[in-house]
């Protein structure tokens, strides 16, 4: 398929638009889920840690199957995945409705809508980057601004639906409202070229002929077309056998009339294309042993290293207020007359606010990206340890919005990839890390509500989140300083494919 160059605009404000609304439609429920955590914990009376899992897994789903999400999207297209995804999240939100007890909502709302969720999202973000490039920035920040908007609106909504249908009647409401989405799916039009050249056959024939050429130690033609004989002996007399009682008489008959160039051609041929299967699984071996060797490269970078470890404990520890704030405000006896807003909104708002503002600082020169992004973290931690000793709305309120605006490091994310490990590398570094991002997202509020269920308060819980997370930013930082390089020897050079962090950028 051939592309035409990116128009950065015309249709493509159209893109933006509905990729925006897919992300509002998709991530408004899920990220918004500390509303419905509330209900079912009264519902199925169930342990908080346990029904964490529900949420955790909706939201952390999507980028533990970001492979598989690729993988679909490039086979069939951004237009075909969103329209089925869009079924996928209406479908589980409706499902989730008629829940008999928790375990029935893990695959309902946490896997099928997790999983609806995730392919949405890399079906928005690849139709984006095809649609523009010198403004490819701004259109990936606004249409990433979705599902924070979606957790601003979302949080009221469905606390009102709640109010006025009960659980189930707001689960079906707003997977209705989801269906919105194969609207906005049938609008994300491909970009092909109206220009493409004819098809070509796909037969082996087209291959060239030196990727026939098996550079193995291997059996000669002439040995294979000996083994070959027997088998296309057999083929040609069962096509021309009219009765099996004569067997010997046909096969003198049919050996006899075959042509021995046509004979020849057809033996060479199967030989030809049996090598050229035998060197294509040999390059596909090689490619996943070169994929594997790439990681361990990546690895040894320590910046990259700590990287992960440090997006990986910022999820185990970052994630849960915005999934469990309602419920630490239920515990801390706050009076329910004083909510103003509620506290999962303030998150989501401030999360835009954050990205917005956090990417703006992030294209200025004399910000160091990687520098900025510590600074997140070891904000966050300190902020996670005060979350104990809030024991109001307006202290809550603050410490919400607070962790909000440095939730939208997620924007700065990329830009600190990049950094690390190069443009050639973003694509496989930035795949390992969100794995990992996937993963802190899927274990963080369930061990904060194992930590609820063993002493029945949230200190402990949060004492532990601020210090994974504050361990995470002290361990970067250290990976971070310049007196690394300073060390190094600096007459030693770099292997190949190692890649550096430049602390100071001089850009």
């Amino acid at each position: 398929m051939v592309f035409q160059k990116p128009p950065d605009g015309g249709w493509g404000w159209v893109i933006v638009v509905v990729s925006f609304f897919t992300q509002f439609l998709c991530y408004g429920s899920p990220l918004a889920v500390g509303v419905l955590y509330l209900e079912w914990l009264d519902a199925f009376g169930e342990g908080k840690g346990k029904t964490a899992w529900v949420g955790s897994l909706a939201n952390g789903i999507g980028l533990l199957a970001s492979p598989v999400c690729s993988i679909c999207v490039s086979s069939f297209g951004a237009r075909p995945v969103a329209i089925f995804s869009g079924f996928m999240v209406a479908g589980g939100l409706m499902m989730s409705s008629f829940a008999p007890n928790i375990y029935f909502l893990y695959i309902s709302y946490g896997i099928v809508v997790g999983l609806g969720c995730g392919l949405l999202y890399t079906a928005t973000v690849t139709i984006t980057c095809q649609y523009f490039d010198k403004r490819r920035g701004l259109a990936l920040g606004l249409i990433s601004t979705g599902s924070s908007v979606g957790l601003f609106i979302y949080a009221a909504l469905q606390r009102e639906l709640i109010d006025i249908y009960g659980l189930d009647g707001c689960l079906l409401i707003v997977g209705a409202l989801s269906l919105n989405i194969l609207a906005c799916g049938s609008l994300m039009r491909p970009l092909d070229s109206s220009d493409s050249p004819p098809p070509e056959k796909t037969c082996v024939d087209k291959v060239p002929d030196q990727y026939f050429v098996y550079r193995e130690k291997e059996k000669t033609v002439e040995e294979n077309i000996s083994i070959l004989e027997k088998g296309y002996v057999d083929e040609k007399c069962a096509n021309n056998m009219p009765d099996y009682k004569q067997d010997s008489i046909l096969n003198k008959n049919v050996l006899s009339s075959i042509n021995v160039n046509e004979k020849d051609t057809y033996k060479k041929k199967v030989v030809e294309q049996t090598n050229f299967c035998k060197q294509l699984a040999k390059r596909k071996w090689q490619l996943y042993l070169n994929y594997w060797e790439e990681t361990v490269v990546l690895f040894k970078n320590k910046v990259f290293s700590a990287l992960f470890v440090a997006i990986l404990l910022f999820d185990i520890g970052g994630f849960p207020p915005s999934l469990l704030m309602e419920d630490v405000a239920r515990s801390a006896n706050v009076n329910e007359d004083d909510y103003r807003m509620p506290l999962i909104s303030i998150i989501g708002i401030m999360t835009a606010v954050g990205k917005l503002t956090l990417g703006i600082l992030a294209d200025f020169k004399w910000v160091n990206t990687l520098y900025l992004y510590v600074t997140t973290l070891l904000m966050t931690g300190v902020a996670l340890f005060a979350i104990p000793f809030a024991k109001s709305y307006l202290t809550l309120a603050m410490l919400s919005g607070i962790l909000g605006f440095l939730t939208g490091n997620w924007s700065i994310f990329p830009y600190v990839t990049t950094k690390t490990v190069g443009i050639e590398k973003l694509t496989h570094a930035y795949g390992i890390l969100m794995f990992f991002a996937g993963l802190g997202n899927s274990l963080g509020p369930p061990i904060v509500g194992w930590f609820y269920d063993w002493t029945q308060e949230y200190d402990t819980a949060f004492y532990f989140s601020g210090f994974c997370v504050l361990l995470g930013g002290f361990l970067l930082l250290l990976a971070a300083l310049p007196c690394w390089n300073a060390c190094a020897n600096p007459s030693s050079k770099l292997p190949p494919n190692t890649y550096s962090y430049k602390v100071a950028s001089s850009a």
